[in-house]
């Protein structure tokens, strides 16, 4: 598929006045919305995130990237078929209770949003039973909290307790990140897993995703 080939290069270097045409195209030429966005943006964005990670671009040229992702996906809105798979999966994200830094936080949204993730942004300052509400009303399977002060960090562990407690933390998957964490930290917490940077957090959030719809599968089956 030559036109997808094509949308996935103009979204990985954020040509964005290019997109909504070639979409068209692709559509006109009876490619199917799903193809249009697994293999054209979903892949384009899927490149602009691994040289994110390896230091090859930086936060403008995903800023780019991502604008010309929201056009291709405003794009084939109309033509995803009823009840079709739009997204792969749905997560909560917000930074920890008594933290108001947001830049990292909204990195990861962008780059989980152009891996095909559904994200409801909760902001900045957010309590343990705020990201646990979201996940049970708005049917989140993943709880990302994000912190960059080391005394916001605890409230971390109290999200993950109060999943416990509310009988959530069986079908909820949480992630941690920001500066002054590490895996040893989120293994001590409870938590499922840590991300180091945007990049490889939406890599991860789409691995939990797929575990969990993995499980909930089997689960069917038996």
């Amino acid at each position: 598929m030559q036109l997808t080939a094509e949308i996935s290069q103009k979204i990985e270097f954020g040509r964005f006045k290019e997109i909504k045409q070639l979409v068209e195209n692709a559509l006109n030429q009876g490619i199917s919305a799903e193809d249009i966005l697994n293999y054209g943006l979903l892949d384009g964005m899927e490149k602009i995130g691994e040289k994110f990670k390896n230091n090859r671009v930086y936060i403008p040229e995903v800023m780019m990237a991502a604008r010309a992702m929201q056009i291709g996906i405003d794009t084939l809105k109309p033509f995803f078929k009823e009840n079709s798979q739009r997204t792969r999966g749905r997560a909560c994200i917000g930074t920890v209770k008594g933290d108001q830094h947001d830049i990292g936080k909204n990195l990861v949204k962008i780059m989980m949003e152009g891996h095909g993730i559904e994200v409801v942004d909760l902001g900045t300052n957010v309590t343990a039973s705020a990201f646990v509400e979201a996940a049970r009303n708005q049917d989140c399977s993943l709880i990302c909290c994000s912190a960059l002060l080391t005394t916001t960090m605890p409230e971390m562990k109290n999200v993950v307790d109060l999943c416990i407690t509310e009988g959530i933390r069986d079908r909820v998957k949480i992630m941690v990140g920001g500066a002054p964490l590490n895996d040893e930290f989120c293994k001590k917490i409870g938590a499922d897993a840590y991300a180091p940077d945007a990049a490889s957090a939406a890599e991860t959030a789409l691995k939990l995703l797929c575990e969990l719809q993995s499980m909930a599968t089997d689960n069917e089956a038996i």
